[in-house]
């Protein structure tokens, strides 16, 4: 049986990966995180089957800007592989604090890494982001071994921690990888993020602010956090260690389309406002986009479509709407 650690598990997309490994695998699993405002301890308490496969979850509290204590250590274990998740990423909060984004992306980054090279586990993930290159103008996808151009402090604190994960791998040998992910959606996701404010708001009735340059709403790729959990399992097993890989999604939506779709689900008329892109957020980009011919080369099919994922999941926040409102 083997044993993973996943940072920042009571967070969005670490609670997916945990139900996931749940569902998909014997594994033990321990859960490293501090409980902030982004780790939310009822996403876990809320995964299907919680209480019968919860005997398999450690659960461990931890603020990665410091290094990882004898205590917590033996705590830990010895585990098989580490997924480094946990990470500071709100683009507009670290355009107002970027230090508290480098503590968090790049110090908590060298701690976990520092503690890898004492256990040496099969397999160091470091979970990273489509922000470190960069706007993507037109029709551009970058490929993973693409030149950085962060345009914020969120993105170029990823990028710092993406280069001490290749750091450790050239001078002490830590097996690993880096993913780079585009924009995860699914349940439970934060109520600030764009997919669940557009239900809350169509729900309500209320105008929903589309960010456009020149005319044109801003784009994104979107994968659902299940479809990354399989990406995820896929690379443990097929992998070059050092190597990048893109999950770059299935479907890229303007955020006009996106909020459109939410309301042709929901049944309810859509109300909008479009607005100025780059005086209402500066430091965010207008379209980012990856090349994901990498992982479709090496076998990977994504497991749901978009379309089935996403009204699964709309249908889920009205079933569930007090997750509309964290």
């Amino acid at each position: 049986m083997s044993k993973v650690l996943i940072t920042g598990a009571a967070g969005f997309i670490g609670s997916h990966l945990v139900e996931g490994l749940l569902r998909e695998t014997d594994w033990e699993i321990v859960i490293l995180d501090r409980l902030d405002m982004s780790g939310n301890l009822e996403r876990l308490l809320d995964i299907e089957d919680w209480q019968e496969h919860k005997k398999r979850v450690q659960f461990v509290w931890w603020d990665l800007k410091a290094p990882l204590g004898t205590f917590i250590k033996k705590k830990i274990g010895k585990v098989d592989y580490i997924w480094h998740v946990a990470a500071s990423s709100h683009v507009d909060r670290s355009i107002e604090d970027p230090l508290s984004f480098v503590m968090d992306n790049v110090v908590g980054t060298c701690n976990i890494l520092n503690y890898a090279r004492e256990v040496m586990p099969k397999l160091f993930i470091y979970f990273s982001t489509d922000e470190v290159f960069g706007p993507a103008p037109g029709e551009t996808t970058y490929k993973e071994w693409d030149r950085y151009r962060a345009t914020n402090p969120y993105s170029a604190s990823k990028a710092g921690g993406e280069e001490l994960v290749v750091a450790f791998e050239n001078t002490y040998k830590i097996p690993s990888i880096i993913t780079h992910t585009v924009n995860v959606f699914g349940e439970r996701q934060h109520a600030e993020k764009f997919i669940p404010l557009c239900i809350r708001k169509i729900l309500k009735g209320e105008k929903i602010q589309i960010h456009s340059q020149k005319g044109n709403s801003g784009s994104r790729f979107y994968v659902h956090a299940r479809n990354v959990l399989k990406a995820l399992l896929f690379l443990t097993e097929n992998h070059k260690s050092g190597d990048k890989y893109n999950i770059s999604g299935e479907r890229e939506m303007t955020n006009m389309d996106m909020a459109e779709f939410v309301s042709k689900v929901l049944g309810k008329p859509l109300k909008y406002e479009l607005t100025d892109f780059h005086s209402k957020r500066p430091g965010n980009d207008i379209r980012y986009s990856l090349d994901g011919t990498k992982l479709e080369k090496m076998g990977f099919k994504y497991p749901k479509t978009f379309e089935e994922s996403l009204t699964k999941t709309i249908n889920w926040y009205i079933k569930n709407n007090n997750w509309l409102y964290e």
